[in-house]
């Protein structure tokens, strides 16, 4: 990627040594088809912003970090505000709040939006993208910040601990990703477990349903082997006695390490 190009976009200086900072790879994976064009008006939320035109539009495979909202926003808005922006993707079928899903690129930029926010450890990536090079592109991003100790990820509580699950169960209603080893897989009627303690009205779980199964086994993934094994794992964090993360898609859980 060229950085001259943020230059002449007259981007603040972090945002264009984040921009330069994610690397070529980034530019090429999530060139969909182009959706349409727009000034943004306004910054609603963390992936949230209004087009002159009203249109609303959502950024896709990213969550925002879960930290205080004004300052997700903020982030947001540091990028986009004001500016000519594409959308880009597979589908642009609005959700069923009216907004649009996209990627977004700045004008004159190959790198989204959500590739930036991500570089700045800004947003955390919601694994909902199954293009496999866009993915890539944004796991990469995020594993960049992460390694660097950019933005969120300068917090070292950011990943939580799958053995502290009162600090999960705290961000119940939210985006979380957590780290530690599963000490047993097992299936309950129509669930498989993944459990990381013994105690299972209290300990951190990772739930998925029987229909995900031939999804993991495409991709090569048996949940038998995850047994003793380390594993991030991202997604919602729901209560139900301990708390618990739903898989509803492969790249919600990362190998992490050997064994």
């Amino acid at each position: 990627m060229r950085c001259a190009e943020f230059v002449e976009a007259a981007l603040p200086c972090a945002l264009l040594l984040a921009a330069c900072s994610v690397g070529p790879a980034i530019a090429a994976g999530c060139a969909f088809e182009p959706q349409g064009e727009g000034r943004v008006a306004a910054v609603i939320d963390a992936r949230t912003f209004r087009l002159d035109d009203g249109r609303e539009v959502r950024l896709t495979g990213v969550e925002p970090v879960a930290s205080e909202k004004a300052k997700e926003t903020a982030a947001l808005a540091a990028i986009v505000a004001g500016r000519e922006v594409t959308l880009r993707g597979e589908d642009d079928t609005p959700d069923r709040y009216g907004r649009q899903p996209a990627f977004v690129f700045l004008a004159a930029s190959e790198t989204s939006v959500q590739a930036l926010l991500l570089a700045r450890g800004e947003a955390l990536v919601s694994a909902a993208v199954t293009h496999k090079d866009c993915a890539s592109v944004l796991a990469a991003a995020e594993g960049a910040a992460r390694d660097s100790k950019q933005g969120a990820w300068a917090d070292a509580t950011a990943i939580k601990n799958a053995e502290s699950p009162g600090d999960i169960l705290a961000g119940t209603g939210r985006f979380l990703v957590v780290e530690g080893r599963v000490l047993s897989v097992r299936q309950a009627g129509a669930t498989t477990y993944l459990n990381f303690g013994r105690n299972w009205t209290r300990d951190f779980a990772v739930t998925i349903p029987k229909r995900m199964l031939p999804a993991f086994e495409a991709a090569g993934l048996v949940l038998k082997s995850l047994e003793h094994r380390r594993i991030r794992v991202r997604g919602w964090v729901e209560a139900r006695s301990g708390p618990r993360i739903e898989v509803l898609r492969v790249g919600q859980i990362e190998l992490v390490g050997g064994k």
